[in-house]
């Protein structure tokens, strides 16, 4: 731990901390150029905004929110997967629950537990981790004026940017887990699963469906990100009855829960094409995606989507309520919404 605070003394997005009088805002920034989200370090927080201490928690908030989650609705997420490739069978998420129960007994609706667990806590490390990372670097590139302008360009490329490096690190776990729960005698644990893969297809069985991966979670994750950012400030500035300042912590969580449960749902909507072309195309070999969209229409890559709500408002609600407490039990610096600038209340009379 004492070499965690040393490195975030030396991080390149570290200011030294300067001493705030009060009345001041909270908003000032530790990090050059940011008073978007950022804040000055407070006694009793463990870490100072922007430093490599701050972006290694954030990582392991991510590892804890992703990887926890996603277990949890196994069985929801191999139901929906059946039902995108094989309708036939599967008529309906009830109807796919009952013939998974009926044929495997309840250790079926568990399947692929293994690869999500460990291939969501991967992604789930570098997601939050250098959504975090890249928002600082991005925004101190553009300086504090421009971040606060766009700063849901600023969400949307960040997050993207952190996206396509975790994808990198799920794709393994992700074919594993669609292999062992839509091919049936194929295997039944994450040990057999990745063996096999190798042994018949070679690294390229890992990575066939990164690129569908990508077209998945990138656009999911830029949605999840900036729409949380966008809908958590809004709900502070026309909801919640008074200022975040005055909320305990509980009350804070449950907003931070609220705009996640929004953000989800527009996550399952703009990613459910591409997740239906993953789930064909590592369930068969030699098939492009290409080829699985053109054969599924646009009718059958919206199959499962009823389902793929439900988990992924609850699933995206539920990781920012844990990344969130999280930096609470951490006594990371967690700062508010951001506010407009000084220079930039002066330049628009607003001062």
């Amino acid at each position: 731990m004492s070499s965690l605070m040393e490195a975030s003394k030396n991080s390149p997005f570290a200011k030294p901390t300067t001493v705030h009088h009060e009345g001041q805002s909270r908003a000032q920034s530790l990090v050059e150029g940011r008073t978007i989200s950022a804040a000055a370090a407070l006694p009793g927080d463990s870490c100072e905004f922007g430093s490599n201490h701050y972006f290694v928690l954030c990582g392991i908030g991510g590892i804890l929110s992703c990887g926890i989650t996603h277990t949890m609705v196994t069985p929801l997420d191999l139901v929906k997967c059946r039902l995108q490739v094989d309708s036939a069978k599967y008529k309906s998420v009830v109807n796919g629950f009952r013939v998974t129960l009926a044929e495997d007994g309840t250790r079926g609706l568990v399947r692929g537990w293994a690869p999500t667990f460990f291939g969501y806590s991967i992604q789930g490390m570098f997601k939050f981790g250098l959504y975090e990372v890249f928002k600082v670097l991005y925004g101190n590139m553009i300086g504090e004026e421009m971040s606060y302008e766009y700063r849901t360009s600023l969400y949307l490329v960040s997050s993207a940017s952190a996206e396509f490096f975790a994808d990198i690190g799920l794709a393994p776990f992700e074919a594993s887990k669609v292999k062992i729960q839509t091919t049936p005698g194929f295997a039944n644990t994450l040990r057999e699963a990745m063996p096999k893969i190798m042994q018949e297809e070679g690294m390229s069985g890992f990575y066939k469906g990164l690129v569908p991966l990508w077209l998945r979670q990138i656009p999911y994750t830029m949605m999840k990100f900036a729409c949380f950012e966008r809908t958590l400030e809004l709900l502070y500035q026309h909801v919640v009855p008074k200022p975040r300042s005055e909320c305990t912590k509980g009350e804070q969580l449950l907003v931070t829960f609220a705009a996640g449960y929004i953000a989800g749902v527009f996550c399952a909507i703009v990613s459910h094409p591409a997740d239906s072309v993953v789930s064909v195309l590592n369930k068969e070999k030699g098939t492009s995606a290409g080829e699985v969209l053109k054969r599924m229409g646009f009718v059958g890559v919206w199959k499962g989507l009823v389902p793929r709500i439900v988990m992924i408002g609850t699933l995206t609600a539920a990781q920012w309520f844990i990344y969130d407490a999280v930096k609470v039990y951490l006594r990371m610096p967690r700062p508010p919404p951001p506010e407009m600038p000084e220079s930039l209340k002066k330049k628009y009379g607003l001062a």
